[in-house]
């Protein structure tokens, strides 16, 4: 298990809580502030900078993470939300340290671009595929409808993640 010291800095008085949760497929262990938020918890305390902050408010999707099977914004949910929970982040979708099939068909597709938003979209399309291993284009549609992409379009997006399922479905790494 790793035990994580808490980098948070002064409690102001607010005692500390421990949070201990699957990250990864590794155990974590570390004392947090009651208000700390789960992006937080990933970007600070465990250094997982692929977890990105957008807008705060839950409205980008840029923070996505998986959390016990579902797509959450990280930066609208508490870290002690988490306690004995399953965390996914993008940096656990690599298969043996190389590129999961998602992540593969996204390159192949042109369905990034600057990047920022490419994380987050990636974990989204990863619990719909985890939910259904075919979905359709409007299931695609409304499982990323909650991620923003301001420079590909969203047509190369649904390609690759289409292209990933059929490969998820014909046997391929995940």
């Amino acid at each position: 298990m790793r035990e994580q010291p808490s980098n948070t800095g002064e409690t102001g008085g607010t005692d500390r809580v421990r949070l201990s949760c699957v990250v990864n497929g590794e155990k974590v262990s570390a004392l947090v502030e009651p208000h700390l938020t789960l992006l937080s918890f990933l970007r600070q305390e465990l250094k997982l900078l692929g977890v990105k902050e957008g807008c705060g408010e839950g409205e980008c999707g840029a923070c996505t993470v998986i959390m016990n099977g579902n797509a959450v914004n990280s930066c609208l949910t508490l870290a002690l939300e988490a306690e004995g929970a399953r965390i996914l982040t993008v940096e656990g979708l690599s298969n043996g340290g190389g590129l999961s099939a998602l992540q593969e068909e996204f390159v192949k597709h042109d369905a990034l671009q600057c990047g920022f938003c490419t994380p987050g979209m990636l974990m989204s399309a990863r619990a719909l595929l985890d939910r259904n291993p075919d979905p359709g284009t409007e299931e695609i549609k409304e499982a990323v409808a909650g991620n923003l992409c301001r420079c590909t379009g969203y047509y190369p997006i649904l390609e690759a993640i289409t292209a990933a399922a059929k490969r998820e479905r014909e046997g391929e790494q995940r």
